[in-house]
């Protein structure tokens, strides 16, 4: 399940000298942020909780309080969103994303379709712990419909995790997904949700391929003529995770840089929560798709420290 990360656990480390050379990076007047980065963007989760542990413990002090009052702007936002555990990321994205008014159901898609089994468990939990309700209970709340169907079918976090495939089953798949959809005046939206959110994606990308030779078009065409809206978002998503996890999120960092403006908040999260777990398969996947390093796309569309964070982030440890 798991890919290549570009952050690794920091081989020579010691969370008391890391925590030292934060303590001086941040005395006296203004921060030196590449000390901060040079720390904070080479080590691992594991390693930072640490790292704040023995800051806590040598100077009797909060090492995330110092980091709020020393930086600023997007930079601020990124060693805090590193700081954070993952599940503890998750939760907050997710709440922030269902406060007020509107709900930014992109956010929701992203991390209801991207993270495992195991990754849903822990953010359940978490989200609990946070907020004192229930994931589940807060995504009806806030959507509606097929959408709200799949995003509680994923929020149950039951899919099949193993890469055992059955070909026949794809071609009688396929078929009901036909039959489903464009083999059908009108749409059964909860045959394509059985079939999306419970099986593994090694079968799934068979059941593509079957789809494709019975109907001679893709899944993703499919779903496009038949659905709209945020199911139709949601299940686009789906079928972009199953065929390569590393692709949407590269399709996801262009999107965040192209055109007017950076949509920063996207950026960040894609950054941080993909580091440790599959940023590697993610440079190579943007790259092929954008024709330039990501890298450089990040260097072309930030600046300062806030891009100098990102660079570290994805280039790794």
């Amino acid at each position: 399940m798991w890919g290549n990360p570009s952050v690794k656990p920091y081989p020579a480390f010691h969370a008391n000298d890391d925590a030292e050379t934060l303590r001086n990076a941040m005395k006296g007047l203004g921060c030196n942020n590449s000390k901060v980065i040079q720390v904070l963007c080479a080590r691992t989760n594991g390693q930072r909780q640490e790292i704040a542990r023995a800051f806590k413990t040598m100077y009797g002090k909060d090492l995330l309080d110092d980091l709020k009052s020393e930086l600023h702007g997007d930079f601020e936002d990124v060693i805090l969103a590193l700081m954070e555990r993952s599940p503890v990321y998750d939760a907050r994205q997710l709440r922030k994303a269902m406060e007020g008014l509107g709900t930014r159901e992109a956010i929701l898609i992203e991390i209801m379709t991207t993270r495992t089994n195991a990754q849903i468990d822990e953010l359940k939990y978490t989200y609990k712990q946070m907020y004192g309700s229930e994931l589940e209970k807060d995504l009806i709340g806030e959507t509606s419909g097929d959408f709200k169907r799949l995003l509680v079918s994923l929020c149950a976090g039951g899919r099949d995790e193993s890469m055992h495939v059955d070909p026949v089953r794809a071609n009688h798949d396929a078929r009901k997904l036909y039959q489903a959809g464009e083999g059908r005046l009108g749409t059964d939206e909860s045959t394509f949700n059985a079939i999306l959110a419970a099986q593994n994606y090694a079968q799934l990308r068979l059941v593509f391929d079957e789809y494709q030779k019975v109907c001679n078009r893709s899944v993703e065409q499919a779903v496009q003529n038949e659905f709209e809206g945020d199911i139709r978002d949601g299940l686009l998503a789906v079928c972009t995770v199953v065929r390569s996890k590393p692709a949407y999120f590269a399709t996801l960092l262009h999107n965040s840089m192209k055109g007017m403006g950076t949509r920063d908040g996207d950026l960040i999260r894609a950054v941080v929560s993909r580091a440790e777990v599959d940023m590697t398969d993610i440079r190579s996947a943007f790259e092929a798709l954008y024709k330039q390093p990501l890298e450089k796309a990040i260097k072309d569309d930030c600046s300062g420290s806030y891009k100098d964070a990102l660079v570290a982030l994805v280039r790794g440890n």
